[in-house]
């Protein structure tokens, strides 16, 4: 064969498998909306609750790509997050820009309830998948539930049926709720309150108080007066952490009452310090010290965020991977295709085991009833819970005969 030839049958050989791998890069293409799949974290970056949620969650996002490999389908993975200062009203237009406009595929945490229920309505008017970690409304798998819809992490009913429970077979019988006037702190002392008297309790009083408040002195003198066992904090972030300084400097557990943070975080045990957190009850969805999978997962997350992860930080990373197996799955990230695979592969990572999708959009898993140890006890930085009790993830959450999800058929 003459060298002309030959140079001629390797130029068509290129062009060929040139066009060949267009041809593949085109139909990839195809099945994955804009060549790149685009997940959306709405937090609070600034606000009560931006230690609990905001960067540890984009952080948990992005550590979740990571470990997938850093693309899907051969395709690039993008995370894109954005502030919605507390305000449901910028949430959902942030929500509806990136639907519309900025082609995001779906929303994988949004903070706290209120934002949370605004942006859901443009999940589910866009249909586009929506998981939820960070708020606790259990509205969220109730009365708007959706098909497109997952709430991840916890919820308020997991929280009182694990911590109601656990304080009131302890003879702590009498409640008094100190709660965030708005849907996630009255949901949490509600589902609470209904622990506590199914079990033959009584909730003697609450006090509901804006969301950011400083001074909680009129409140916790009012609970103190009524000289109720327990003093139940239905608030969360900052909120909580001012609420237990200032029960301190009330004398309110050197009384004789109990303390329970209902929606306390790691996060708030060391910013308060054992020596005010001790004795805490807490419930959470997962503890960065379980096991040496979760304590080499969280020195990654401490190098970027010089703290432990919580448990809407783990959830946001459990969700983000979970999605990115639906579309690897699916081998497409077209919404229904990808959440058909939600619902059908087990939730299993470093945090949440066995976890699954219920017809209601509740991710059921285990839950965990923590006591926050004694400085005496602790054996460094970080090293602040000490497990009471597993519950099982069938025992955990709202049963679904319970359910006032539109989707369930009765």
């Amino acid at each position: 064969m003459r060298q002309s030839e030959f140079g001629l049958r390797c130029f068509a050989t290129a062009v060929a498998g040139l066009l060949l791998s267009t041809v593949c890069a085109a139909a990839q293409n195809e099945k994955v909306s804009d060549g790149v799949v685009r997940i959306g974290l709405i937090e609070d970056m600034s606000g009560v609750y931006a230690d609990i949620t905001g960067k540890g969650a984009v952080t948990a996002a992005q550590m979740a790509v990571e470990d997938f490999g850093g693309k899907v389908l051969g395709l690039p993975i993008e995370i894109v997050s954005a502030d919605h200062q507390n305000k449901p009203d910028i949430g959902a237009t942030i929500a509806r820009k990136w639907f519309d406009t900025d082609k995001v595929d779906a929303i994988l945490d949004v903070a706290s309830s209120s934002p949370a229920l605004a942006v859901l309505e443009i999940a589910k008017e866009k249909k586009r998948i929506i998981a939820l970690s960070s708020p606790g409304s259990t509205r969220i798998t109730n009365e708007v539930c959706g098909p497109y819809v997952v709430h991840w992490a916890y919820d308020t009913f997991a929280i009182a049926n694990s911590t109601g429970k656990a304080l009131v077979s302890q003879g702590f019988d009498t409640w008094y709720f100190v709660t965030a006037d708005y849907a996630f702190g009255q949901g949490l002392a509600k589902d609470t309150g209904d622990v506590v008297t199914n079990l033959g309790g009584r909730v003697v009083g609450s006090t509901k108080h804006p969301v950011g408040t400083a001074d909680f002195a009129s409140i916790l003198l009012a609970a103190q007066g009524t000289k109720a066992k327990v003093v139940a904090l239905a608030n969360a972030g900052g909120d909580t952490i001012n609420s237990i300084k200032q029960a301190a400097e009330f004398g309110l557990t050197a009384g004789g009452q109990k303390l329970a943070a209902l929606a306390g975080f790691i996060n708030d045990v060391h910013g308060l310090g054992l020596k005010e957190a001790q004795g805490l009850t807490i419930t959470e969805a997962s503890y960065w010290d379980m096991n040496d999978e979760t304590r080499k997962w969280a020195q990654r997350f401490y190098a970027t965020m010089n703290a432990m992860p919580n448990m809407l930080q783990t959830g946001t990373y459990s969700s983000v991977l979970h999605y990115l197996k639906a579309v690897q799955a699916a081998g497409t990230d077209r919404t229904d295709d990808v959440m058909q695979k939600m619902r059908e592969l087990p939730v299993n990572d470093v945090f949440y085991k066995n976890g699954k999708i219920r017809e209601d959009g509740r991710m059921v898993h285990d839950m965990y009833l923590f006591e926050v140890k004694k400085p005496q006890e602790s054996k460094g930085p970080w090293d602040y819970y000490k497990l009471l009790a597993t519950i099982p993830a069938d025992q955990a959450f709202q049963p679904l005969a319970q359910s006032r999800c539109p989707l369930i058929k009765k």
